[in-house]
């Protein structure tokens, strides 16, 4: 049997899963991203100093992942992120896909802790993404 029905099924899963995140204590990330330049030539030669934008996206629910133990090891930890706060960011900055922003995140910050991220999956039905999911680690403070 297949489903016929005239509904329009594409927000749904989007709409389901900004509902699920909210309703289990979702948070905001932010996304400290590197800021894009009109003067590319410029800031390539280091003569344009580089600057960092902190991206707010939500709604966002963060869990520890169960460790494997190793001796120093760090943990893990994931950041699961609505597609449509990525998507109202990626509008606002202009940028042509959710993977440019990405690329673009130095690091994520979660209740004030920075994290870095490790990979990055997404889910999807009915072609349209509806999740992101980051796998992150803590970002270490190094002495200068």
């Amino acid at each position: 049997m297949s489903d016929t029905a005239p509904r329009n099924p594409t927000g749904a899963p989007q709409m389901l899963a900004d509902a699920l995140l909210r309703c289990v204590a979702g948070t905001t990330a932010l996304l400290r991203v590197t800021s894009t330049s009109a003067d590319v030539s410029g800031s390539e030669l280091g003569l344009v100093a580089t600057t960092f934008v902190e991206v707010p996206v939500s709604p966002v629910l963060m869990r520890k992942l169960r460790p494997a133990w190793q001796e120093g090891g760090q943990s893990k930890w994931e950041l699961l992120v609505s597609a449509t706060g990525i998507e109202q960011q990626v509008n606002a900055l202009d940028l042509v896909s959710a993977q440019s922003l990405f690329s673009m995140t130095l690091a994520v910050t979660v209740a004030g802790q920075d994290y870095l991220i490790e990979s990055i999956a997404s889910n999807e039905v009915f072609g349209q993404v509806y999740l992101y999911r980051l796998l992150l680690r803590e970002a270490r403070q190094q002495a200068v």
